[in-house]
């Protein structure tokens, strides 16, 4: 885990195509402090971590990411608002490479759409 007691995984399910976590964020966490103390905002980059996390999880290896083709940042991850998150993804392996497509969401609403290749290391 990058950013230590950031979240922990809530619940997590598994089918032949998809993998989703619903994760609680820790909106306690220093980062906030700095990434803003009085209207807290997930950045971005966090997110985009947060689906290399459970994509290592899921595989079972360490990964790093290759390429991030397709990233949209389609809504603020507020954790006043609401501190559960879900993360949907598919992951295709071919050898050591990994190919990763995921939504974020917060409540019922898109926060993050991501298309990334991760390499095992």
């Amino acid at each position: 885990m990058l950013l230590k007691d950031f979240y922990s995984v809530i619940k997590s399910t598994q089918n032949e195509e998809e993998f989703t976590s619903v994760i609680k964020i820790n909106k306690e966490h220093p980062l906030y402090k700095g990434h803003f103390p009085d209207r807290p905002v997930t950045p971005g980059v966090i997110l985009m971590q947060l689906f290399k996390e459970e994509a290592e999880r899921r595989c079972k290896c360490e990964l790093q990411l290759e390429t991030a083709s397709n990233v949209k940042f389609m809504a603020v991850v507020d954790p006043n608002s609401c501190d559960l998150l879900t993360l949907q993804s598919t992951i295709s392996a071919d050898g050591g490479i990994f190919k990763l497509k995921g939504i974020a969401k917060q409540n019922d609403t898109i926060s993050l759409k991501i298309s990334a290749t991760y390499l095992s290391v």
